[in-house]
């Protein structure tokens, strides 16, 4: 069985309640849902969530909400894994026999269909513990800079400072949208970037929606792009 785990606690501080505030006319979390549903990839679409009012709406969305999730794993400093591993655990004493989960943040708003299907695919052609989006840095990261309080720059690698951008390696980030692994994996590892294998997106769509100012510049980027396609 494949398992989506969609975590979203309620005490979110820099944007109140920002997994179920409204974004492109529903509640943020229901772009993830709609998401892993809409792909046919998994059995159940669960949330874990501490919050009352999150699970109501997530149910409304037609997610499951079989269990609660404790409150020392929902606070500020709870990494993912645990957060999964629980989740996990607690389907399976219902009876479930889960082979794989997927991982599906509540703020991804421009997660598609396809990338959860691709990185699955990449993952069970490896022999890698987990698999995620990552996208490339929009510079080249051996050339970054950093600035002393008078304003004065210096290279972080001065080694590079004269070496063309095309020269050197290009360098990734975690697109932050959702994370494939095995159930044994999410229980007995936590190193999911270092164990896993990564799938390449756009940097177009790639948002942390983390403070107010993200949050205006997804809605421009999705009424740009997503909106758009809707109307054509």
């Amino acid at each position: 069985m494949r398992l989506a785990v969609i975590p979203a606690r309620g005490g979110s501080k820099r944007i109140p309640r920002k997994n179920i505030k409204m974004f492109a006319g529903k509640p943020m979390i229901a772009h993830a849902i709609t998401a892993a549903k809409s792909s046919g990839l998994f059995e159940h679409v669960v949330v874990s969530t501490d919050d009352r009012e999150i699970a109501e709406i997530a149910t409304e969305w037609g997610a499951e909400v079989p269990f609660t999730r404790p409150k020392e794993l929902a606070d500020d400093h709870t990494p993912t894994v645990p957060v999964i591993a629980h989740a996990i655990l607690a389907c399976e004493a219902l009876g479930w026999r889960i082979d794989l989960a997927c991982c599906i943040y509540p703020g991804v708003p421009f997660i598609q269909t396809n990338d959860l299907k691709g990185a699955l695919a990449l993952l069970e052609n490896s022999a890698a513990d987990y698999s995620f989006p990552v996208t490339e840095f929009p510079s080249a990261i051996q050339r970054a800079l950093k600035r002393n309080g008078n304003g004065r720059m210096s290279p972080f690698y001065p080694q590079y400072e004269l070496t063309r951008t095309q020269d050197l390696e290009p360098a990734y980030h975690d697109a932050g949208q959702f994370y494939w692994g095995s159930a044994d994996a999410w229980k007995t590892n936590m190193y999911l970037h270092s164990s896993g294998v990564g799938y390449l997106i756009p940097n177009w769509r790639v948002v942390d929606i983390d403070t107010p100012d993200d949050w205006q510049r997804a809605e421009i980027i999705y009424n740009a792009f997503f909106l758009a396609r809707t109307h054509e």
